[in-house]
């Protein structure tokens, strides 16, 4: 799979260029100084990826800021998406080129744009003041902050059919021996248990990924030890779980026929025609289904993976991408009142009515539209009851590439999974040393 919160970066995005401008300032960014007022208009540069969602986000949250800020114009820079766009945004940084503000993804990623010499720090900047304090530490680097949620959150876990659960009288499960019982009802209603899409590899290897919030309540320290080269998947049992979840729902052949060629849409219509129960995914991957399938807003409902106990039950959350400030910007007053408006329920409003969200804003007293996708309102629940954790991806810049490969093997009973485990833990030394992190 492309990295987790890559999929999410490229599930949201924008593009348009804006009109309309604001009382700027200048001055020393680099010094983290206020800029005195400028005497006129201010135009800031915003770069910005190329997903459409991204784009809509973008142009609703620019509409919004320069209608309450009719002195400050904002115009837009699309960058391309994936490995040239990632490109693009380092070099622009590394040269002193970069747009007043930017769009990227948060997490592990961020440590690569060299935060500390190309970023304003915003560190107890009031800037912060609405931000959901359990998302800073994924726009933290060396113990700064640097960046505001640009977008909703998204939910890893289960997308189940709420009307097959309805019918056949379910409940959401909290454990996996809940959640597996389940499976055999619907098993027995004639109706596939688990939709499985392994033509798209990169979705094999949800069941482990999306698992992340179980070893995190299990092990808190998981994230730190396991970039440090102290803990393993195949040493810890919470770890090797994902694995062996995989390894179940083959041998209880719960999968839906010709499984290995099924692909992300056909996942989905299944799960949304109620042919399929459950589709291990994120709720980012919905909205494209809604077009033919609109009943999937309501119908789709999200859980988080199962683990061994039902008093921490939670989920894992795939957390927004962010919007930052480059150190060379000239209008460090009009970029800073900008991230402030994104990071406030005004833009979570502007946003949602331009786009639906598929998870909840991570801003203080940003609330859910009455139409929000069922998946978006059931993710709430999660981290109204802070019963989250952020997916490994954005603690650990560790990623082994051969992951979807090695969740293949393990999902069609090819590879046992304790040594699907070990497998991945080659996978991620190797990684683990070519990005010269001590103790590997």
């Amino acid at each position: 799979m492309k990295t987790s919160h890559r999929l999410s970066a490229a599930a949201l995005a924008v593009v348009t260029s804006a009109v309309l401008t604001s009382c700027g300032t200048s001055g020393d960014p680099g010094a983290g100084s206020q800029a005195a007022p400028a005497d006129g208009p201010v135009t800031l540069s915003f770069m910005i990826g190329s997903d459409q969602s991204i784009q809509d986000t973008a142009k609703a949250l620019i509409a919004a800021f320069t209608k309450a800020n009719p002195t400050i114009k904002i115009t837009t820079e699309v960058s391309p998406g994936g490995s040239e766009g990632d490109n693009l945004v380092k070099t622009r940084l590394a040269t002193g080129e970069m747009t007043d503000v930017f769009w990227y993804n948060s997490g592990s990623l961020l440590q690569a744009l060299n935060p500390a010499q190309t970023m304003v720090d915003l560190t107890g900047d009031p800037v912060l003041a609405q931000v959901q304090p359990d998302y800073l530490p994924v726009v933290t680097q060396g113990g700064k902050v640097y960046g505001v949620p640009a977008a909703a959150a998204a939910g890893g876990g289960i997308l189940y059919n709420r009307k097959v659960y309805e019918r056949l009288g379910l409940q959401v499960p909290k454990t996996w021996a809940e959640f597996m019982a389940n499976n055999e009802k619907i098993k027995a209603a004639g109706i596939t248990p688990v939709v499985t899409t392994f033509k798209d590899t990169w979705t094999s290897q949800l069941l482990v990924l999306a698992d992340y919030y179980n070893i995190h309540a299990a092990h808190p320290s998981f994230a730190a030890d396991f970039t440090a080269g102290k803990a393993k998947f195949a040493t810890t049992p919470a770890a090797t779980a994902g694995f062996q979840h995989l390894a179940d729902i083959h041998a209880k052949d719960f999968v839906n026929k010709g499984f290995g060629s099924a692909t992300v849409d056909q996942g989905l219509g299944l799960l949304a025609e109620g042919k399929g129960a459950h589709y291990p995914m994120l709720t980012a991957i919905l909205p494209p289904v809604l077009a033919t399938r609109p009943n999937a807003a309501t119908d789709v409902g999200f859980f988080g993976v199962p683990g061994d106990d039902a008093a921490k039950h939670g989920a894992t959350v795939w957390e927004p991408p962010a919007i930052y400030i480059a150190r060379t910007t000239e209008h460090l007053d009009a970029a800073k009142k900008f991230l402030a408006f994104v990071a406030s329920p005004a833009a979570a409003d502007a946003v949602n009515a331009a786009v639906q969200p598929t998870g909840p804003f991570r801003v203080k007293g940003a609330k859910l539209p009455g139409n929000a996708l069922q998946v978006a309102k059931d993710l709430q629940v999660y981290i109204d009851n802070q019963a989250t954790a952020p997916a490994l991806e954005f603690l650990s810049p560790v990623k082994g590439p051969s992951l979807e490969q090695i969740t293949v093997a393990v999902g069609t009973g090819l590879t046992p999974p304790a040594e699907g485990a070990a497998q991945y833990d080659k996978d991620v030394e190797k990684q683990a040393k070519q990005l010269g992190l001590p103790g590997w």
